[in-house]
């Protein structure tokens, strides 16, 4: 590739380039999923709806660490809440966090 060439591309990159800001929170976004027992939590989601208690014994963990990290996925918007009475269920925010979760599964299973 020629000088010209490489200047070209490195500018047209640099324009396409998403800010700083939109970067930085994609980095965090990608660190909440660095963590195995919040994965495992989100594959649990997926597969149901579920109340602390339940994803705890799914995954043969306390409620106080499922809770724990349930509030680190709550802040960081991948799951969301629904109350029945006093018991709290929690989801998969979105189609969006479903889609992250398959298509990282479907990447490491290949």
């Amino acid at each position: 590739m020629k000088k010209n060439e490489t200047n070209s591309l490195a500018s047209d990159v640099g324009r396409r380039m998403a800010d700083e800001n939109t970067l930085i929170d994609l980095a965090e976004l990608f660190k909440i999923f660095g963590d195995s027992t919040r994965v495992k939590i989100l594959y649990a989601l997926s597969v149901s709806e579920m109340c602390v208690r339940d994803i705890a014994s799914a995954l043969n963990m306390t409620v106080s660490a499922v809770s724990h990290q349930l509030s680190i996925l709550r802040r960081s918007k991948l799951v969301g809440t629904r109350r029945d009475g006093k018991t709290v269920y929690y989801s998969l925010a979105d189609d969006h966090v479903t889609s992250i979760l398959a298509q990282g599964f479907e990447h490491v299973t290949e």
